[in-house]
């Protein structure tokens, strides 16, 4: 699915949101390596992003071709400030009704919303599709964002020990959370 652009303001910003398209997969590519550095609450180390700009522009496409994903780019007062996404869990039958979403924001937009409104349209357009489930996964210790996601209606349905580990030999849960669409 594609996303066209929606503009909104945002405590004094003004919030463009909007799909990709195959010319933005350098950019997504950067920004990936560059906010996976920003946090340890993201899938790997900046020096693991191995994604070439064409396969990025796939992905892209995968999503905006999909009657089942979606990927949606924010930009504030017109600077490119992270993405969200969902997908079908899977093909059967039995996983059909269930989408998973994920969200990255460079560290400098973070902090007035722009999330909870990113994850409100996403959630959005996971109910139109039809899905009865949203999922998701946060690492344990991102407080923020396990708290950004309760109040959007997830609940904590499981955790992984220790199912991120540092370079400094620490290690992070896995928690998941799960958002029942059809209660509301």
């Amino acid at each position: 699915m594609f996303l066209n652009e929606e503009h909104y303001e945002l405590n004094g910003h003004d919030i463009m949101l909007r799909g990709a398209a195959a010319e933005d997969g350098a950019m997504l590519v950067d920004y990936l390596k560059t906010v996976c550095g920003e946090t340890p609450f993201l899938l790997c180390y900046p020096d693991e992003v191995h994604y070439t700009d064409e396969q990025e522009a796939e992905f892209i496409k995968e999503h905006n071709e999909a009657d089942d994903a979606m990927l949606i780019l924010a930009f504030v007062d017109g600077q490119y400030a992270g993405n969200c996404s969902f997908t079908s869990i899977g093909p059967s039958r039995r996983s059909k009704h269930r989408a998973d979403l994920g969200i990255a924001v460079f560290l400098k937009y973070t902090g007035f919303g722009l999330g909870r409104l990113m994850l409100t349209r996403l959630i959005k357009a996971i109910k139109e599709c039809g899905f009865e489930q949203a999922e998701l996964t946060v690492v344990g210790g991102n407080e923020r964002a396990y708290h950004l996601y309760e109040s959007l209606g997830f609940r904590e349905c499981g955790r992984i020990p220790n199912a991120n580990r540092y370079d400094d030999g620490t290690y992070a849960d896995d928690i998941h959370m799960v958002l029942n669409l059809k209660a509301e």
